[in-house]
């Protein structure tokens, strides 16, 4: 039992789950505030299980169809599939189960929610996945899905209105907009995570044939581009400030996030190592949820 749970952790990639989870759930916090109402605890823990359980479905597919090539990588070749102790078909179960099981509870909660569920599963499994050995573009298409978990949040705090949302208490424009912002915080930050992962793992990359890095190679040009997505996360973190919904607190953590990947993103392109691009790695590691907790703070009344 030990081992069947050690290697289901490792099918859905639990500390991603996780990360992924805890996105949406901040997310759906902020939209249940925002909409005036009283949060449905009940409504958060079906969206934690959801989240879950679709993100998990995405990540076994990602494994499935990546069995051959995680032999190749240090980093992989311990996972279920590669090392024979799970079988595609018991892995293709359980993330079948997962994904139908967990896109029921997310439309059930509210059907725009449920059908980007099934969209991010697609996108992630099946158009990013294979990408990753054809292009560095497999990046920009992978930052979709990986910015979507924040929107299944926020619309799966309000109550469903046939295929729509059903609110009164907040205007339109904040239906529209804060969700948007949120996705776009998320989509630019993936940027500098995976670019700074690419370059640290670019060795264990080539055995597999990824693509990851903007050049393809660790040269000056993808330590620039780093550079310069590191330097995107000082204007979208001002977005929620100017429209409206965020305030001085998470400006100013926001400012000094961006200021830190900004510091280390041009210590990269002065001298374009591992170590360097390490430190914006372990930033981006902790930006995202000290942001998201600052934003959702900010809707909290004190």
């Amino acid at each position: 039992m030990g081992t069947f749970i050690s290697d289901f952790n490792k099918l859905v990639k639990l500390r991603l789950t996780l990360t992924v989870v805890f996105s949406a759930s901040i997310s759906f916090l902020i939209g249940a505030v925002q909409q005036g109402g009283d949060i449905i605890w009940t409504n958060w823990l079906l969206l934690t299980l959801g989240g879950f359980l679709v993100t998990g479905a995405a990540n076994g597919f990602n494994e499935i169809i990546e069995k051959d090539l995680d032999k190749l990588m240090e980093r992989t070749k311990d996972r279920p599939l590669p090392s024979g102790r799970m079988t595609n078909g018991q892995a293709l179960v359980l993330s079948v189960f997962m994904g139908i099981t967990g896109t029921l509870v997310l439309v059930e909660l509210n059907f725009i929610a449920g059908l980007l569920s099934v969209f991010s599963i697609f996108l992630y499994a099946f158009v990013y996945t294979p990408l990753k050995q054809k292009s560095p573009i497999a990046v920009f298409v992978g930052a979709f899905p990986g910015a979507l978990p924040p929107l299944i949040g926020y619309y799966a705090a309000f109550e469903a209105s046939g295929f729509g949302l059903a609110y009164s208490a907040v205007s339109e424009a904040a239906v529209v907009i804060t969700p948007l912002v949120l996705f776009m915080i998320q989509f630019v930050w993936q940027f500098p995570h995976f670019w700074a992962i690419a370059w640290v793992a670019d060795e264990d990359y080539k055995r597999a044939g990824f693509r990851l890095l903007p050049t393809t190679r660790k040269d000056k040009a993808s330590a620039w581009l780093l550079f310069l997505s590191c330097i995107a996360m000082i204007p979208v973190g001002f977005l929620p400030m100017y429209y409206g919904f965020g305030g001085w607190i998470f400006t100013i953590i926001a400012l000094l996030g961006g200021l830190l990947f900004t510091w280390y993103g041009y210590q990269h392109i002065q001298s374009p190592q591992d170590s360097t691009a390490r430190k914006i790695m372990f930033t981006s590691f902790a930006y995202l949820p000290i942001l998201q907790i600052a934003l959702l703070l900010d809707f909290i009344p004190f």
